[in-house]
């Protein structure tokens, strides 16, 4: 049997999918992709078990076909391959061989009824959401997720509906990101799911800035994003994710307005001789003045000065650096609102016209 097709209409599918392999796999068939022909689509589907991304393209072919290929070799021939060649791909019982001009390569198989896949959800509850609007939200909140932390609950994303809103939330217990968008979501949806890690930085890569609808379909155990022509699924994490509320800060009595891009720069440059392990500065804000001070071991240190609008007492605090510029990578407007009590307290940031996204970080005892 022969599929033809080109590196421009394969070699984004493959690549879109492959995200999803694992290098390293418990079982060799996970290594593979699983490919399905019916009349002329072609159906590709990458799964490390807990996530499973289908995508499709057409191709010239005739007849059905359920086939896997090693992920990694077929992207990387396609991806080697001229930008405008043609690739035919020859199926011999559990040989295939992949022929584009004089090019020539012959991979193995694995049977494609070993190959595991997560069964059709019995949705719950389903809602649609613009693209561009969920790709928003992940994005100015997923950097606060946990990396591997025994609180297994933190090492992914908090999606919540209620009231008309839908709301993202990650945090790894030393910070916290929230946002949130009216999307016309029906007021009587209820809903709070955990998405792990993996899943919402390979979401992030899926989501274009557009206005087309995603349907999200949620069961007990899974969610699923049909995203134009993809379906990706995950596991849940079963869990239960902290009162993020409680920790956001509501009786701040200072309140610092800065512009966003000077402030960055000056953190930025700060950093550079932060302790490399802690990477903690040290704030002083005195009327309409701020000063950052960092120092590491070798007795090295750095010292800004910039121009704040600040009316409060003065005050000392310290912070992660990286988790401030990271704060500042995503907010958007020219001015900030940093919301402070004292030395021992959280800080507060949001736009400065806007409470749609809030950032909590902890202080510093430096």
């Amino acid at each position: 049997m022969k599929i033809i097709t080109t590196k421009a209409a394969i070699l984004d599918p493959l690549q879109q999918v492959g995200g999803v392999v694992e290098r390293r796999q418990t079982l060799p068939i996970l290594a593979n992709l699983l490919l399905n022909l019916r009349s002329k689509s072609l159906l590709i589907t990458a799964t490390d078990l807990e996530v499973e991304m289908k995508t499709s393209t057409q191709v010239e072919a005739n007849g059905e076909l359920d086939i896997t290929l090693p992920a990694r070799k077929l992207i990387d021939i396609c991806r080697a391959l001229p930008d405008e060649a043609v690739i035919n791909i020859n199926i011999e019982g559990e040989r295939v061989t992949i022929v584009s001009g004089p090019s020539r390569f012959t991979l193995g198989t694995l049977p494609a009824k070993d190959y595991p896949v997560i069964e059709p959800i019995t949705s719950s509850h389903s809602f649609s959401v613009p693209e561009n609007r969920l790709k928003a939200l992940i994005e100015k909140t997923y950097f606060a997720m946990a990396q591997q932390d025994v609180r297994y609950y933190l090492n992914g994303l908090l999606l919540e509906i209620k009231e008309g809103i839908i709301r993202t939330v990650a945090t790894d217990g030393h910070r916290l990101a929230t946002s949130e968008s009216d999307c016309q979501i029906d007021n009587s949806l209820e809903l709070q799911v955990i998405i792990p890690r993996k899943a919402i930085l390979e979401l992030s890569k899926l989501l274009e800035d557009t206005k087309d609808s995603v349907l999200v379909e949620v069961s007990t155990n899974h969610i699923r994003f049909n995203i134009r022509s993809t379906i990706f699924t995950s596991k849940l994490i079963d869990g239960k994710f902290p009162d993020y509320q409680r920790v956001i800060p509501t009786n701040s009595d200072k309140t610092v307005i800065a512009n966003r891009e000077t402030l960055r720069n000056a953190l930025q440059r700060t950093s550079i001789l932060s302790n490399e392990k802690y990477r903690g500065i040290c704030f002083k804000f005195t009327k309409n003045s701020l000063e950052l001070l960092a120092h590491n071991p070798e007795q090295e240190e750095a010292k800004e000065e910039l121009q704040i609008e600040y009316q409060g007492d003065d005050l000392t605090i310290g912070f992660n650096v990286s988790y401030l510029i990271e704060v500042l990578n995503v907010l958007e407007t020219k001015e900030i609102k940093l919301m402070l009590s004292d030395s021992n307290s959280s800080c507060l940031i949001e736009d400065e016209k806007t409470s749609n996204s809030r950032y909590v970080i902890m202080p510093m005892r430096l």
